[in-house]
């Protein structure tokens, strides 16, 4: 491939373009000239996004970024994961959900950027770090440790905050609970039949519940061994008492609530086939969200998008290729 080919063909994009994202680490596109000063002259309204593993400044600046390196460096890991007295260590979440925070953290700075855009009539360059998004991720872990000087700790399906929040296991599996409040701590004992439970001064506020922690599990771990999951699930939901089975992907993918929000659907692809797809959890009120097409193959679109965006002939195009250039 050109590079300087490649490198015009960019550039007369981002001259068109609202929104410029590159992911590659610091300094990459400054080599080739496509860097935000560089495609800032040519266009100054340019939203530019940089997307890297440690940002553009800062000693870790050049380090490349992968999602399992930030989620252990970040502090997730040591959160995440059995106790340590139960035989377990860190652990790294089921999807790469540094890589998708950050997605998720530059949508919003790019869209703010845009905004600020109609009253300044300027671009920006926004600076984002996978680390900088999993740090800020922490959420209730980083209070409780700026708060209280304590470290946190892996609490396997428990929380560090509630109680009882937690796992348990019914006599054909496991299901949630999460009692949020000392009311629906009240209600929960009144579903499993231990009303004594809900005035015993061990129990009776969160506080108390945290410091008997082990003796309160232990209490509704017998009692839950006794019946069903749905049974359970039945009871606390009649109670307004917040639980959930664990269910496989399969399972949720296949749940009547999942199905009737509009969460699995199909598309048609280019080649025939009809691919499922996971649809965009946002529902507007007013707007309806279009799904056209299915994810294209490898230079799928390359021919439209040189002649309709970059005005490229027909001719100018088969040189490119002829040139190993697309």
């Amino acid at each position: 491939m050109s590079t300087s080919d490649g490198q015009e063909i960019v550039r007369q994009l981002a001259a068109k373009a609202d929104v410029f994202i590159e992911n590659y680490k610091v300094g990459d596109m400054q080599r080739y000239g496509l860097d935000y000063p560089s495609l800032n002259t040519i266009n100054p309204g340019l939203v530019y996004c940089s997307i890297t593993g440690f940002g553009q400044s800062g000693p870790y600046r050049h380090r490349a970024g992968y999602d399992f390196v930030i989620q252990a460096m970040g502090g997730l890991m040591s959160i995440t994961g059995e106790s340590d007295d139960r035989g377990g260590g860190p652990q790294k979440c089921g999807v790469p959900i540094a890589d998708l925070m950050t997605g998720m953290y530059s949508t919003v700075a790019m869209l703010s950027a845009l905004l600020e855009r109609k009253s300044s009539g300027k671009g920006q360059h926004v600076d984002m770090s996978l680390l900088d998004t999993q740090v800020a991720w922490l959420a209730n872990q980083a209070s409780n440790y700026l708060v209280s000087g304590k470290h946190p700790k892996r609490w396997g399906n428990a929380h560090p905050n509630l109680a009882p929040y937690q796992s348990f296991t019914a006599s054909d599996g496991e299901f949630i609970l999460a009692v949020g409040n000392d009311r629906q701590f009240v209600a929960l004992c009144s579903a499993i039949g231990l009303n004594e439970m809900a005035h015993d001064e061990r129990f009776e506020t969160n506080a108390a519940r945290l410091s008997n922690r082990e003796a309160l599990s232990a209490m509704l771990s017998a009692a839950f061994a006794k019946d069903a999951t749905e049974e359970w699930l039945s009871r606390l939901e009649q109670v307004g008492v917040p639980a959930g089975p664990v269910l496989t992907i399969p399972q949720a993918l296949n749940d009547e609530h999942v199905l009737a929000r509009g969460m699995v659907f199909s598309l048609p692809h280019s080649r025939g086939a009809a691919v499922p797809q996971i649809a965009n959890p946002i529902k507007f009120s007013r707007t309806e969200i279009d799904y056209r097409r299915a994810a294209p193959s490898l230079g799928e679109h390359t021919e439209a998008i040189l002649s309709e965006e970059l005005g490229l002939s027909l001719q100018s195009i088969q040189a490119l290729k002829a040139a190993g250039t697309i």
